[in-house]
């Protein structure tokens, strides 16, 4: 076994591979860019090196510099992570020709399987089924037209050096096909810096499953069982579970020997995830599988096989890059896990990614990195993997995901019922994330029967970006936490007192709150005979007010509250100057509020034209219109690269583009005003103009 390992990586996967170091009791070599010099997963390693920016290809892509980093720090072997240069065959072999262990297939293995076409290509000599497609090298943009017409629309155009949900278009109609080409073509040369691709029949009601293989050394490949990845957005998995529900063992075994011939036929060592695309029947079976592709590293979904089997398979990464022998046999599975991936975006926003400080990040109660079981040989019925903690910020400069909440138990129905609670204990203020888009979609009727595809949160989107805590609700609870705010701010001096004390009648207090994207909301409260509250919401009849409050973090309350025939339990938090911002939290839901401005509102309306500012920071991929330009509502107007992904930005009425105030290639900022569109005046000018010309 190594002394001493560099980790190659930053957040999460860099703090679970620390994790099983420190158990095996491995020194470890944490790399950094300036972004992170304070990261969570430098705290967690024994040793830390600066390695550049906060760019990720002057710093985490920079295979020189990590090399010279292990160089310098003694490491013997390099622990990749997933992502960055987990998948880079060039690097793979820059670390072997310095004599430093590479934990990770072979440069050789990486190269193969790295580019889809050619990995296909292998994959039918060795007799894995494959979907019917286009995976030849010839690339001319007419070609590839009409090998698309050949196979028959449907077509999913694929970057062939791609992974992650990058560079990907479904294509539904011809007519679509050449800008779904170039947008294509322009993601996977930014992600990857090879625009190649290929091109697939698109599979009816699709399931993403994928076998978790492991080879040594001496020449054993073993398969340690099926995850189900079909819950996806954007072609990024969301919700993960091993095994897949719905297979037969017949089925779950020919899953298995397709995934073993695709590791041997390209000389595999160590992780890999062999991934099949599986024609759905509807019901929750499959009818057909197909070879998809193979990634040629650890998988965030490797917790999920990791609690079913009780398997560390980071230390068994170390072990057969040690050179040791894989066990004659793996461990049955036992139970079900699921596992969430928490992001900071926002799904009402077609889940742009979100920045900002962690204000709150309170997790449920969690064992994280736990592999092992209790003493009646269960494993833990929750864990976390999580690279962030409160105060850490989620930045432009890299991928958005917060943590991973995994879920065991000893049937699935057990499982998601743990993962349901544990979702309705958490509580993160700061960025926007998909905690409650999650927790809706782990209840939803769909996947609780196992009748999912890869197009379920699409067709049910409307639903689950529903929101269980109504504006009333939410502003019941915030109305609640300001009383308790204003009593905390008593003095002895009786004027301070927050009672409602005059010596006349004092007119009822009217609250004027935003939540959200949501119209501004209002209600009165009034002093009650007896000393008690009365609330109001617009023209409803005022009902008693009660609650008790206790708090339960810096800045955090927790508000048991009656009013009429309602009950509302919740945690409320602070994150502004009191009482500015406030975020609600209950039963899974989350509702961020802010108390309104009377005479900033009144102001609303007036201001500029209609105008396009930028969600996030990012660089400017495209820009699709031009000045003068007719729109229409929805129509494309900007293409914006943020956080390894393009978001095209739309409009939001038809209108007019009055100027273009970017061009391609430039960087901005969040809330930088990208064009504007004309106002009624201006139009009415040009008009004018017009007629008399």
């Amino acid at each position: 076994m190594f002394s001493k390992i560099l980790i190659a990586n930053r957040g999460e996967i860099a703090c679970r591979v620390a994790a099983t170091c420190r158990a095996l009791g491995v020194r470890t070599v944490a790399v950094y860019s300036d972004a992170d010099a304070e990261a969570a997963h430098v705290a967690a390693c024994d040793e830390a090196v600066s390695i550049g920016p906060a760019a990720a290809a002057h710093s985490y892509l920079d295979g020189a510099r990590i090399l010279q980093a292990a160089r310098e720090s003694g490491a013997q072997a390099v622990h990749p992570g997933y992502g960055f240069l987990s998948e880079n065959a060039a690097f793979a072999q820059a670390c072997a020709d310095a004599g430093v262990a590479f934990i990770g297939p072979p440069a050789s293995a990486i190269h193969a399987m790295g580019l889809k076409a050619e990995s296909k290509r292998l994959m039918q000599a060795a007799g894995v089924p494959l979907v019917p497609g286009y995976h030849g090298a010839a690339q001319d943009d007419a070609l590839l037209e009409r090998e698309a017409a050949r196979i028959g629309y449907p077509v999913l155009i694929k970057a062939s050096a791609g992974g992650g949900g990058k560079g990907m278009r479904e294509v539904h109609r011809a007519a679509d096909f050449g800008a779904a080409l170039v947008s294509c073509r322009r993601e996977a040369a930014a992600a990857f810096g090879n625009d190649a691709v290929l091109i697939e029949k698109l599979v009816a009601n699709p399931r993403h499953i994928e076998i978790q293989v492991f080879a040594d050394t001496q020449g054993n490949t073993v398969a340690l069982f099926e995850r189900d990845c079909s819950l996806q957005r954007r072609h990024q998995k969301v919700v993960e579970e091993a095994p897949a529900p719905g297979l037969s063992a017949a089925q779950r075994a020919e899953l298995a020997q397709a995934a073993v011939a695709a590791a041997r036929a390209v000389g595999y060592v160590g992780a890999g995830t062999v991934e099949f695309i599986a024609e759905g029947d509807g019901q929750g079976g499959i009818r057909a599988f197909y070879f998809m592709e193979m990634n040629t590293r650890l998988q965030v979904e490797h917790p999920v096989t990791e609690m079913i089997t009780g398997l560390d398979l980071v230390e068994w990464q170390l072990r057969v890059a040690a050179g040791e022998r894989l066990p004659a046999a793996p461990p049955a599975p036992h139970g079900h896990a699921v596992e969430v991936r928490l992001y900071a975006e926002s799904p009402a926003a077609g889940f742009l990614p979100s920045t900002g400080r962690l204000a709150r990040f309170a997790l449920p109660l969690h064992v994280a990195f736990t592999h092992g079981t209790d003493a009646a040989g269960r494993p833990a019925a929750l864990r976390v993997d999580s690279g962030v903690r409160e105060g850490d910020a989620i930045t432009p400069h890299y991928d958005p995901m917060i943590a991973k909440l995994i879920a065991w138990g000893e049937t699935r129905d057990q499982a998601l019922a743990r993962m349901t609670q544990a979702l309705e204990t958490l509580r993160i203020a700061g960025p926007e994330t998909n905690a409650s888009f999650l927790h809706r979609l782990v209840q939803s009727p769909a996947f609780v029967a196992g009748r999912m595809d890869t197009g379920l949160i699409a067709r049910e989107q409307a639903t689950l970006l529903e929101s269980d805590l109504s504006a009333e609700q939410a502003g019941l609870a915030a109305i609640c936490a300001l009383i308790e705010a204003e009593r905390t701010q008593q003095t002895r001096d009786p004027w301070s007192q927050a009672d409602a004390w005059s010596n006349g009648v004092l007119p009822p207090r009217r609250l004027r709150w935003t939540q959200d994207r949501h119209a501004p909301a209002s209600a009165w409260l009034a002093r009650a005979a007896g000393g008690g509250w009365l609330l109001g919401f617009g023209e409803d009849e005022p009902h008693a007010l009660h609650w008790h409050a206790a708090p339960s973090g810096v800045a955090e309350l927790s508000l048991s509250i009656r009013w009429g025939a309602q009950t509302l339990r919740c945690h409320v938090v602070q994150t502004g100057p009191a009482p500015s911002r406030l975020h609600v939290f209950a039963h899974g839901a989350h509702a961020a509020l802010a108390w309104a401005d009377a005479a900033a509102h009144a102001a609303k309306g007036h201001g500029g034209p209609a105008r396009l500012t930028a969600p996030m920071p990012g660089r400017i991929a495209a820009v699709l219109v031009q000045a003068g330009q007719t729109v229409e509502a929805g129509q494309a107007l900007v293409v914006l690269e943020a956080m390894k992904m393009e978001h095209t930005l739309q409009a939001a009425d038809e209108g007019v583009v009055g100027a273009v105030l970017v061009r391609v290639g430039e960087q901005i900022q969040e809330g930088a005003l990208l064009l504007r569109m004309q106002e009624a005046a201006e139009l009415s000018e040009s008009s004018d103009a017009l007629n008399a010309a």
